[in-house]
């Protein structure tokens, strides 16, 4: 092998530090910025999931409030407390006997609010024909903030 060979592999091998790889100073900036991404965006990321219950919540009510109107438009009238939305899934047994239940109602199941808990169905109510309420995360009444009840004479 001739020297000219043996210099330029050796010069590969024996780079400096500038022209190869990241300084300490460009990797402790990187970090600095990884850090105020990191205040920024986390706790914004941390209010999600209950926004993502929130939103379900919601949604769900909505899917109740459909029903309802079809069943009232279909037998003239909503539901009474005593048979609850259960009377959705299955003709109610208690007075007043619809008359036109759909064979088949009209939802599969009732399910429970984002937070394991049921929904609570009133009718009629001091806010209009019914209300329908998911406690939040509390399951409990009450609350303010992102423990405040979902109410449906709130949703728009």
């Amino acid at each position: 092998m001739n020297n000219s060979r043996k210099l330029n592999k050796l010069n590969y091998f024996c780079r400096s530090s500038n022209d190869n790889g990241f300084t300490l100073i460009e990797l402790l900036i990187v970090l600095v910025i990884i850090a105020i991404l990191a205040t920024i965006i986390v706790p914004r990321i941390m209010f999600a999931p209950h926004k993502a219950k929130e939103t379900a919540a919601v949604a769900q009510i909505k899917n109740f409030e459909t029903a309802l109107a079809i069943f009232k438009l279909q037998n003239g009238f909503y539901p009474t407390t005593a048979q609850g939305l259960k009377s959705l899934v299955k003709k109610p047994t208690i007075p007043p006997i619809p008359k036109h239940y759909q064979k088949e109602g009209y939802l599969s199941h009732i399910p429970l609010d984002p937070w394991g808990n049921k929904y609570i169905y009133i009718s009629p109510s001091k806010h209009g024909s019914y209300a329908i309420i998911s406690y939040g995360p509390t399951g409990a009444p009450g609350g303010t903030g992102k423990n405040a009840p979902i109410e449906s004479w709130q949703i728009k």
